[in-house]
């Protein structure tokens, strides 16, 4: 194959099996084209691989808030949990303070209701804390926000995304 520094060369060479068309432009190349000296051709490749990079980008950042977002809900899921396993707590200590006042009359049950008395104001704490904790989940707003710039920005009206 014949190269450009050759006589008579008409392309650079490029790789076994790469499409000389399909070659990027180096920065070594000097400065690009002037878009209204650019063929139909190589307008599309340009807008073609900058709508990929700007696909793969939004998904990239949907992944990012998703993760985000699903972290939040697990934790505050958690707590729910543990208001759960409190409440479930509550009903035994006070079944069994309530077996203990009626076996023995006075005194020995008490105690139970102080035992379960705690367990209701962990049940309490554990189920505020949680509720608190899912209110803070937003969802993806970022992506909501660049999707809603796509159509401005296909359309050159880069200026009404401010």
């Amino acid at each position: 194959m014949t190269t450009a520094s050759e006589p008579g060369g008409w392309a650079p060479a490029s790789a076994p099996g790469q499409d000389d068309r399909a070659r990027r432009p180096d920065p070594a190349d000097g400065p690009p084209e002037d878009p209204s000296r650019q063929s139909v051709g190589e307008l599309f490749a340009d807008v073609t691989r900058d709508m990929s990079t700007l696909l793969r980008q939004e998904v990239a950042l949907a992944k990012a808030e998703a993760t985000a977002s699903a972290r939040r809900a697990g934790k505050g899921a958690g707590m729910f949990a543990g208001a759960g396993v409190a409440g479930h707590m509550v009903l035994l200590f006070l079944s069994i303070a309530l077996w203990w006042s009626v076996g023995t009359q006075i005194g020995h049950g008490w105690s139970a209701l102080v035992v379960a008395g705690v367990w209701a104001v962990v049940a309490v704490v554990l189920a505020l804390a949680g509720r608190a904790e899912t209110q803070k989940i937003k969802g993806m707003p970022e992506t909501v926000d660049s999707v809603k710039k796509i159509p401005h920005a296909l359309q050159g009206h880069e200026e009404k995304n401010s």
